[in-house]
């Protein structure tokens, strides 16, 4: 078999992440919209069919208490729990636990028998009902089926046809283990990691490193679910009321399974974790090593997991598969709750450690005593919670569709108040564009602040972006890499701009700054280009409204924080990545191509846009205008490049005749020049007939930009 280049060079700029923004491999056709498809169908229609598929035995795979609910519940909670609030990635956004390696990860196991059961339900709505709705609406009809009022569901998740290549899942080359590398100095999950464990989804439930150590275990919990952005109640509620439902499956050894789907053989078609232990399923499925259930009920929402959690004492033993597990010491919970398949038998509860951790932190203590004292408290916290889990990938509620849409919008939607007022349109937006060309603000001020306001969008959760103007408000405005001083004059000017019209406005119309930012930076271009020659008009759709202070999470927004921005020639102390990696990595999280990248970079320099007015990468003669003048002269052979610091970040070009320091650069900016694929591209704008092609694609990528949280126009 051929090896591939990846493995010829592994340390060579991976930019195939670049062209997932392509979206390779969707059969879909371009016209399809599956958010108007999925609003087509009768909801109730498709949960009577989930929930006739939930108790429905079937016999290749039974069901538990003959429910399959908590099998369900099991499913969904894995999809979206791998959601991570360091850069948006995981989550139950399309799909991605159908395929490596979520698909065969140790914490997943059996959970593609779950997927298969509800093949016949996707296979009747076909592309009308995605399986990252279903996954996650089956979840909920699980809930409901079991008795529980679960709080709304919005269905809009598109289907991936491929593995999202750019997630970084840790340092691990095996799974279930955990690499000293995954934690930083402080013992802290290194970001964007949020699991602890390689292969498992937050912890291992045995406790740290397999040992039932319930201080460790507990100090794990919180650091897993708040990389989650979930407080300490929100995570009680989950981890309670998730172990209200269903059991733990280690009725052996799990030396028993098989190989995991991705390395199953071609006759599983697909399926993995095949048991040679006795019938290898019922009474005898293996998972992973734990084995039993929470309470007496396992498919009815009730306080049994609560109740028999602090209300009993429990000891560390290992199960029948060999794993650590907690059991009563309470005899009268002993042959408690009946067998998952024969009902004439009787069995013990148990509890993981991870459950027992609970009960010994006091923090956690007091959460769940709350609870207890309050059902209806610890009901209301589940729903809100679970709400949260299942939807923290979607962005606003906006996107969401369907009948079962709360009205209510949560703090962590990051909620942008709808106009109260006419919008501007064309004439306004001439007089606003020049009262900006009137002001004292510079090609480069603008375009640096339009930047930072609108490139702290994430495509991975739809989280960031300009609309909401939340670059005026903390955390953002104090962000060293919007240089706060310098924002603070331009957002003062842009500010009297913004008043000033809005008092001369009889008619009710009124901009937005976050308007007036996005078309100060337009303006700033079309005179850049003009500078050089270039008629253009850089789009602008008005419509994006001011947020408050109080509508902003302060603590999660400042996950959206840069460590490096390529695009600004800023690197910060905490960047922990070749300046190049981390480009990209922001490139794909701007859902941008790798031509897009390639001619903002260029653009920005030929606009003189780096962080603190740095003249690294301001390869010409005429910063502020936009030339193709970045790649003209990095792509000459005029000088010889040399690294000026230790750590290679920083390099100096010298004439090759004289030897005089002619310029001075990144490894961004040469990375265009070292990069077999990058160079390529490069070549097509540096060429004496690139230039308007340059501009062209400049514009078409920076209103892309400016625009991809406008959710409002799709």
């Amino acid at each position: 078999m051929t090896k591939p280049n990846q493995d010829w060079w592994p340390d060579r700029l991976r930019l195939d992440v670049l062209d997932n923004n392509t979206r390779p491999g969707d059969p879909m056709d371009e016209d399809f919209d599956y958010a108007e498809a999925f609003a087509e169908l009768d909801l109730d229609e498709v949960k009577a069919d989930i929930e006739d598929t939930l108790t429905t035995s079937q016999d290749w795979w039974p069901a538990d208490y003959g429910h399959y609910g908590p099998l369900m519940i099991r499913m969904a909670w894995h999809s979206a729990g791998t959601y991570r609030s360091t850069d948006g990635r995981g989550g139950a956004n399309r799909a991605g636990q159908r395929f490596a390696p979520l698909n065969s990860w140790p914490d997943n196991a059996n959970l593609d028998k779950a997927r298969r059961l509800l093949w016949p339900v996707k296979q009747k709505y076909g592309k009308s009902l995605s399986w990252a709705d279903l996954i996650v609406l089956t979840g909920n009809v699980a809930l409901e089926s079991m008795g529980f009022e679960t709080y709304g569901f919005g269905g809009g998740r598109e289907d991936a046809f491929m593995p999202d290549e750019s997630v970084d899942w840790g340092p691990e080359d095996e799974m279930e283990v955990t690499d000293p590398d995954r934690f930083d100095e402080e013992g802290e999950l290194v970001d964007p990691l949020a699991n602890s464990v390689m292969g498992l989804i937050y912890v291992n439930p045995e406790g740290p490193h397999g040992e039932p150590d319930l201080e460790g275990s507990a100090h794990n919990i919180r650091q897993t679910f708040s990389k989650m952005a979930m407080t300490d109640e929100e995570t009680v509620a989950l981890i309670a009321g998730g172990h209200t439902f269903g059991k733990v499956h280690g009725a052996d050894d799990p030396e028993h399974l098989g190989p995991e789907p991705e390395a199953a053989s071609l006759e599983e078609q697909g399926l993995g974790w095949t048991s040679d232990f006795e019938s290898g399923r019922g009474q005898d499925t293996i998972t992973g090593g734990i084995e039993g259930p929470w309470n007496s009920a396992p498919t009815r929402w009730d306080m049994g997991y609560i109740d028999n959690l602090l209300d009993s004492e429990w000891e560390a033993n290992t199960g029948p598969g060999g794993a650590w597990q907690w059991r009563p010491v309470d005899e009268d919970l002993h042959g408690s709750v009946p067998d998952a398949h024969d009902q004439s038998e009787m069995v013990d509860p148990m509890m993981l450690t991870t459950d027992v951790a609970l009960k010994h932190d006091d923090d956690y203590r007091e959460v769940l005593e709350r609870f207890q004292e309050d059902p209806e408290l610890f009901q209301e916290s589940f729903a809100k919670a679970w709400y949260k889990l299942i939807h923290r990938d979607m962005g606003p509620p906006t996107r969401m569709v369907g009948e079962e849409v709360p009205d209510e919008e949560m703090l962590w939607q990051d909620p942008i108040p709808d106009a109260d007022y006419e919008i501007i349109g064309s004439e306004e937006v001439e007089t606003l564009a020049a009262a900006v060309r009137d002001s004292d603000l510079s090609v480069p001020q603008l375009v640096r602040t339009a930047w930072a306001a609108a490139s702290t969008y994430r495509d991975s959760d739809k989280r960031g972006g300009a609309n909401g103007g939340r670059i005026r408000l903390r955390p953002q405005r104090d962000w060293e890499v919007n240089n706060p001083e310098e924002l603070s004059t331009v957002l003062d000017t842009l500010d009297e701009i913004r008043e000033e019209f809005n008092e001369s406005q009889d008619d009710g119309t009124k901009v937005s700054l976050a308007d007036l930012i996005v078309l100060g930076g337009n303006v700033a271009i079309e005179e850049a280009a003009a500078a050089a020659g270039h008629d253009v008009d850089v789009p602008f759709e008005p419509g994006r409204t001011d947020a408050s202070q109080e509508q902003t999470d302060v603590e999660s927004f400042e996950a959206l924080k840069p460590k490096a921005d390529g695009f600004r020639n800023y690197r910060s102390n905490e960047a922990d990545q070749p300046a190049e990696a981390m480009l990209v990595d922001r490139s794909e999280l701007l859902d941008l191509t790798a031509p897009e990248m390639t001619v903002l970079v260029g653009g920005m320099r030929a606009l003189d846009a780096n962080y603190d007015g740095s003249d690294l990468g301001i390869f010409t003669d005429q910063p502020g205008t936009l030339t193709n003048d970045f790649f003209d002269t990095l792509l000459g052979m005029d000088a010889e490049w040399e690294a000026a610091d230790e750590d290679e970040y920083r390099f100096e070009a010298y004439d090759r005749d004289t030897g005089e320091l002619v310029r001075e650069g990144t490894r961004v900016d040469l990375v265009f020049g070292s990069n077999a694929r990058l160079r390529a591209i490069a070549e097509v704008y540096g060429a004496d007939d690139g230039e308007e092609k340059f501009v062209e694609d400049f514009v078409d990528a920076w209103g892309k930009v400016m625009h991809l949280d406008r959710f409002d126009l799709e």
